[in-house]
């Protein structure tokens, strides 16, 4: 068979596929959010935003969610990863941007 090219079942010819892109350019092309590996330390940071383990007032159950911490201290509500309900957190930052405390509270 030499000299012969190798042609798929549509008649195409196949093409060796592109280079993967690393996973911080397809965040970037989609829009994505950084992904955190499972077994990786606890409280994974990239820049001001990192990954906290929380605890759901409602359920207990324990979850990672995505804290910001580029504007400052804040409150807002989440709704909790197991159950749904609507978490109050209260974010506590330092004057050079770190995190003091973040609170997990019921937002009934």
């Amino acid at each position: 068979m030499g000299g012969m090219k190798r042609i798929h079942a549509a008649g195409h010819r196949h093409r060796p596929n592109p280079r993967p892109a690393d996973a911080r350019s397809i965040d970037a092309k989609y829009g994505l959010e950084p992904v955190f590996e499972p077994g990786s330390d606890t409280d994974a940071t990239l820049g001001d935003v990192q990954l906290r383990l929380v605890q759901c007032p409602y359920c207990g159950e324990g979850f990672d969610t995505l804290v910001d911490l580029s504007s400052g201290a804040a409150r807002y509500i989440e709704d909790c990863q197991v159950c749904c309900q609507p978490i109050q957190f209260d974010l506590e930052v330092d004057h050079d941007g770190r995190l003091v405390a973040l609170t997990a509270s019921r937002g009934d």
